[in-house]
């Protein structure tokens, strides 16, 4: 029984285990619909979907914020650090295992804490023993393909080697999103906050594609694609919420979308890894976990 005048982190917590599931959401269905339409599709169909949500949200509820000079700096690059994620993110997920992919994306907030420490903040203790193991981690799961199966084939090793390169890729680039988030995050209201990736990709990749005539979605395709938006909005909303009372509670929860969707994907996709992958993931979640810990 807690204390009087002690309350549980109850918010963390929902919000950190909400974005989990939601970003699980957002996996599995991206992974279905990149693997039917593309990956630039799928991108565009995301990101439109985000805008078409996001935006009457933000015009409704709060005014347009007053942001200029270095904070549009970093709002922009925010912005493309997210979308260019995500494109590498669903190429790699056309070609490797989810639970692979999933888990070598998830070291974004590891390689954001990096970056972090190279402009010049400190380590905290124990940090550096923990983004080792992450290290680590992701040198067996990247390294270790070859004996994977995803939808009833086997992945070749060049698929697998490809597609860990193209997550590590992507958790570089959501690595730059996350940092970069940070440095604005107080000047922007949540509902402003998710608006620059969906702005970019909608404007950027969206509108172009659409003008050239090489968006295709089909009616199988449409399900996934909406879903993946939806959910991706929704679990960034869930995280934001936690984060506000207590940000390395949400942070390390939230995490938790890599395991979920490698326990998921065995199920939907029949994905089975080999001994060294899955040892990997185990480490990374770790260390990723451990790394969040660290921040309280």
């Amino acid at each position: 029984m807690l204390a009087r005048g002690h309350t549980a982190p109850m918010l963390p917590i929902v919000g950190g285990l909400g974005a989990a599931l939601a970003f699980t959401l957002t996996t599995l269905a991206s992974t279905r619909a990149s693997r039917l339409i593309g990956a630039w599709s799928t991108l565009a169909g995301v990101m439109a979907i985000g805008l078409a949500v996001a935006l009457p949200i933000a015009l409704v509820t709060t005014p347009l914020p007053a942001v200029g000079g270095p904070a549009l700096a970093w709002i922009g690059l925010a912005g493309f650090g997210n979308v260019g994620g995500l494109l590498l993110l669903y190429s790699a997920l056309r070609l490797g295992t989810v639970g692979v992919v999933s888990t070598l994306a998830s070291t974004e907030g590891a390689i954001a804490a990096v970056i972090a420490v190279l402009a010049g903040e400190a380590l905290r203790p124990g940090a550096g023993p923990a983004l080792a193991v992450v290290a680590l981690g992701v040198v067996l799961a990247a390294a270790g393909g070859g004996t994977e199966v995803e939808e009833g084939r086997p992945v070749l090793r060049g698929d697998s080697i490809r597609a860990a390169t193209l997550a590590m890729a992507a958790a570089a680039a959501f690595g730059v999103s996350l940092y970069a988030t940070g440095r604005v995050s107080g000047l922007l209201p949540l509902a402003w906050a998710i608006l620059p990736a969906r702005l970019v990709g909608t404007v950027f990749v969206g509108l172009p594609l659409l003008l050239l005539g090489r968006v295709r979605i089909s009616r199988a395709a449409l399900p996934f694609v909406i879903a993946a938006g939806l959910a991706e909005v929704v679990g960034y909303v869930l995280f934001v919420t936690g984060a506000r009372d207590g940000i390395a509670i949400a942070a390390v929860l939230t995490s938790l979308f890599a395991p979920f969707a490698t326990l998921l994907a065995f199920v939907v996709f029949g994905e089975r890894l080999g001994r060294r992958q899955l040892g990997g993931i185990v480490l990374v979640v770790a260390g990723v976990v451990a790394l969040g810990a660290l921040q309280r």
